[in-house]
C-alpha cells in the first residue's frame, strides 16, 4: 500500500505525543491516535508499515490513513481530537421553561385530578410555545427543574 500522507514530527510534537501517552490522562482514542502518529513518523529510523501498525494497535487501515491525513492537513491538534458536535437545539428554552413551571404548578384542567406529562406537552403546543414536543421531553425538563407532578 502506497502512503499518500507522509508524517514528519518535530521534536516538540514528538515530546508532546510521548508525554500524552505516558500521562495516561487522555482518552484511549486520543492515545491510539498519538501512537499512530509516533509509529508513522518518517524522521525516525524505526518507521513501521501501515499494515504492521494496524496489527500492533488493533485498528483499521482507513483509521491510520485518516489520522495521517488530519495531521498533514490540520496539524497535531486536528489529528488527536475530534471537532465538537453541536447537537440539536433544545426545544424548551428559558421562557418556555417558565411557562411550563407555571402550568405544572397551576390547577389541572377541568375533569382532571392533576396534570399529566402528556397534558402538559399538549398544552405547550396548544399555547403555541412549541411546534411539537413529547411527554418525555417535558418529563426530562421537569426533572432538571426538580419539579414533580405527584406532589
Amino acid at each position: 500500500m502506497r502512503t499518500k500522507y507522509h508524517i514528519r514530527l518535530s521534536k516538540e510534537d514528538r515530546q508532546e505525543l510521548e508525554t500524552l501517552i505516558r500521562s495516561g490522562e487522555s482518552s484511549a482514542r486520543t492515545q491510539t491516535r498519538a501512537r499512530i502518529l509516533l509509529l508513522t513518523d518518517e524522521s525516525q529510523k524505526k518507521k513501521k508499515g501501515t499494515e504492521e501498525i494496524a496489527s500492533v494497535l488493533m485498528c483499521s487501515l482507513p483509521t491510520i490513513t485518516a489520522i495521517r491525513k488530519k495531521f498533514v492537513e490540520g496539524g497535531l491538534e486536528n489529528a488527536l481530537y475530534d471537532k465538537a458536535r453541536p447537537g440539536a437545539v433544545p426545544k424548551i428554552t428559558g421562557e418556555i421553561e417558565a411557562q411550563l413551571t407555571l402550568l405544572a404548578c397551576s390547577a389541572p384542567p377541568e375533569g382532571r385530578a392533576r396534570w399529566t406529562l402528556q397534558l402538559l406537552a399538549d398544552k405547550l403546543v396548544e399555547l403555541k410555545l412549541v411546534d411539537s414536543i413529547s411527554d418525555v421531553a417535558v418529563m426530562h425538563r421537569l426533572k432538571k427543574m426538580n419539579l414533580s407532578l405527584g406532589s
